[in-house]
């Protein structure tokens, strides 16, 4: 992404690499690597463990364009692992697969990473998904990520897919937050007066030798160091295209709404990092199925009553996104489930994690040519 248009997406999503007899993760990066750079050149790139590939969009205008992508990314990621004998799979974590078990990629930027978080960074075993939403003044994308950061947990509770952890069912819906929530400079970011105040303290943090760069700050919802972009980063990986593109129009959707608000002068209440929290922590715990709280009435309100009011806050502007589509998909996640419910019912039924990641991967090549 070397440029960067008003309101544009680029979706990026972290996969399993899976063994289709054991159902196992697989440490195969270089083998889809050597194949997939032919095919996909950049848009493939490994992660710190060698079980995990990510792909990541072109530069998208729309939701059209967005949704083309994710399907030829998964589409040619699905062929080249075929040829291998091999699945990819999409889920925040892996059922049973052992982060004990998996090779990490030899990188010095891993290296790195292993060398300063220990266990922490070897555990870090999940998969996410990662949405850029295009704003060429940094100013405006501060207030924007200030007060976006109200609705990361409603847009959480969407994609939670991750509810088991080594063989065992964790009682989170995502648990993949749990595991991210060990690395320092994670979770919700607190809101910052201005885009200058932001920078001076990303420079503390490098003049002090907490990072060597802002890359190094993983926050939920970030400006990104290198493109003019607003990068969600709270979400699991979902199962199905329809789910990814769906939450990518949701984020593309609050970033103009809020964008519309500040260029008619008009606010939007900002809330402390710790409130904010207590909402994240009932979306990873619950999903769909708990309650958030409701600041402004200061009382519980069920989190599928709080999505719908997501919806009505950002209707105005879906159809100027072209994206009434992919919203209404919404409707359907909140009728079906999450990942997670999806996952939890089949292990319900038959008690085998096998089970689960067969579901996951057949969820993931939906509507695939493989």
């Amino acid at each position: 992404m070397a440029e960067s248009k008003l309101f544009s997406l680029g979706i990026e999503e972290e996969f399993q690499i899976i063994d289709p007899e054991t159902r196992e993760l697989k440490s195969h990066i270089q083998q889809i690597l050597e194949k997939g750079k032919m095919v996909l050149k950049e848009q493939i790139k490994a992660e710190m463990h060698q079980s995990v590939v990510e792909a990541g969009s072109e530069i998208c205008l729309n939701i059209d364009q967005a949704r083309n992508e994710v399907y030829k990314l998964r589409n040619n990621l699905a062929k080249i692992a075929a040829n291998h004998g091999l699945k990819i799979a999409a889920a925040g974590t892996h059922p049973f697969s052992r982060w004990e078990d998996q090779r990490i990629t030899d990188h010095p930027r891993y290296h790195g990473v292993v060398k300063d978080f220990q266990q922490v960074a070897r555990a870090n075993l999940i998969f996410g998904l990662h949405v850029h939403i295009g704003i060429d003044d940094k100013e405006v994308a501060m207030h924007i990520m200030n007060a976006a950061r109200y609705f990361l947990p409603h847009i959480f509770a969407l994609s939670t897919n991750s509810p088991f952890w080594k063989g065992s069912n964790t009682g989170f819906k995502s648990y993949r937050s749990k595991i991210f929530d060990r690395f320092p400079r994670t979770g919700i970011p607190d809101y910052f007066n201005s885009y200058s105040e932001f920078t001076r303290f990303v420079d503390l943090l490098i003049k002090t030798g907490c990072i060597d760069d802002a890359k190094r700050i993983w926050w939920d919802i970030r400006p990104h160091p290198y493109y003019d972009t607003l990068e969600f980063r709270i979400c699991d990986v979902p199962m199905r295209i329809d789910e990814t593109v769906a939450l990518a129009a949701v984020m593309q959707a609050v970033v103009a709404k809020l964008y519309k608000l500040i260029k008619q002068n008009l606010g939007f209440r900002l809330y402390r990092r710790m409130l904010i929290n207590e909402n994240k922590w009932r979306a990873a715990r619950y999903g769909l199925d708990g309650k958030m709280i409701d600041f402004g009435k200061q009382i519980e309100v069920d989190t599928k009553v709080l999505i719908h009011e997501l919806l009505e806050f950002i209707d105005d502007v879906v159809d100027e996104l072209g994206s009434r589509k992919e919203i209404e998909y919404i409707e359907e996640i909140l009728e079906m489930g999450t990942g997670a419910d999806r996952q939890l019912r089949i292990w319900e039924q038959s008690q085998k994690y096998e089970n689960v990641v067969d579901f996951i991967i057949e969820e993931t090549n939906l509507g695939l040519e493989v």
